[in-house]
């Protein structure tokens, strides 16, 4: 239920109404983040009136077949925007309104191209604190992004990741034989950007068998054998996961926020995360996957946890 609630009905049109000043006062940008790669950026400046944030940059990034509008992430920018942070909402490869700017498809192992983002955006606020905050697999993004901070040259101040996707084989499992509204919505919002993929570049896709797939897992074999240069799915799940000796080189100051009851992210795996000084994990026992309903408003105490998390982090 928390996870449903956090992103349907009542508390998407709520935080939508909400959120008008704030989209209001954004612009899209098409950042260049090398390779010849674009993705589509909406930058918040921030709001002078306000003191509380000013000189600290917030990057938001989203989850698999989300996109920077998302509930989830309007929620939090606000919240941040509200305190006088800078904003940045990234939308991944493919997610959002953007299939047209990249002609071959998104995968999870595409970090450079996150992490050149990221660049991007340190390289036109560099005199600003730059905050990095991910949920599910932008978490996980997040967190691989400031494990290799240190050759890519990223200064980044502090790390917050809600949900991450820690081990996605685990992930897989979970989505494929647990509740099946989690598999068929993933399948569907999957097939729906497979399609605005193949009309952005028609010569170059077709999927119109797309319907044979009953499961993720089948879906992912296939489109990992056929549309990356991975040579079977096992070795591309392993390619992001953040478990083994992932985080052993991690020195930006990080937190992971995860709840016990996330039926897409079991917990369990964080037995198999390295743990370097600088990560602190934060389990609750309900929250569901980026969910943390606290009230009958349907507000989110992890955006009110984020803000939290970096004013202490400013003060130290």
């Amino acid at each position: 239920m928390q996870s449903i609630i956090a992103r349907v009905g009542l508390r998407r049109a709520r935080i939508n109404a909400a959120a008008r000043p704030f989209l209001e006062a954004s612009e899209d940008l098409i950042a260049d983040v090398g390779d010849g790669v674009r993705l589509l950026v909406h930058h918040t400046p921030p709001d002078r009136t306000i003191g509380q944030g000013v000189g600290r940059t917030a990057v938001l990034l989203h989850g698999w077949e989300g996109s920077a509008m998302a509930t989830y992430v309007l929620s939090a920018g606000m919240r941040l925007w509200n305190a006088g942070y800078r904003i940045v909402r990234i939308n991944l490869r493919d997610h959002g309104p953007s299939h047209h700017l990249n002609e071959e498809l998104f995968h999870s192992c595409r970090l450079d191209e996150v992490s050149g983002a990221v660049e991007w955006v340190q390289a036109r606020h560099p005199q600003e604190k730059l905050m990095l905050i991910g949920s599910s697999l932008g978490g996980n993004f997040a967190m691989r992004i400031a494990a290799r901070a240190q050759t890519t040259g990223l200064k980044i101040d502090q790390v917050l990741a809600i949900c991450p996707v820690l081990d996605p084989e685990e992930t897989m499992y979970a989505l494929d034989h647990g509740s099946v509204i989690y598999q068929q919505y993933f399948m569907r919002r999957w097939r729906h950007s497979l399609e605005l993929k193949k009309a952005a570049f028609p010569r170059r896709y077709d999927f119109t068998r797309l319907e044979r797939f009953r499961t993720l897992g089948e879906m992912t074999d296939h489109f990992v054998r056929h549309y990356t240069e991975y040579s079977d799915m096992q070795t591309y799940l392993r390619g992001y996961a953040l478990t083994g000796e992932r985080l052993q080189g991690l020195r930006v100051p990080s937190i992971m926020l995860l709840a016990e009851d996330d039926p897409v992210i079991p917990v369990s795996a964080l037995d198999r995360v390295a743990r370097p000084a600088c990560l602190r994990i934060d389990t609750t026992s309900y929250g569901g996957h980026c969910g943390f309903i606290e009230d009958y408003r349907l507000n989110s105490w992890s955006d009110r946890y984020v803000l939290d998390a970096l004013e202490i982090a400013a003060v130290t």
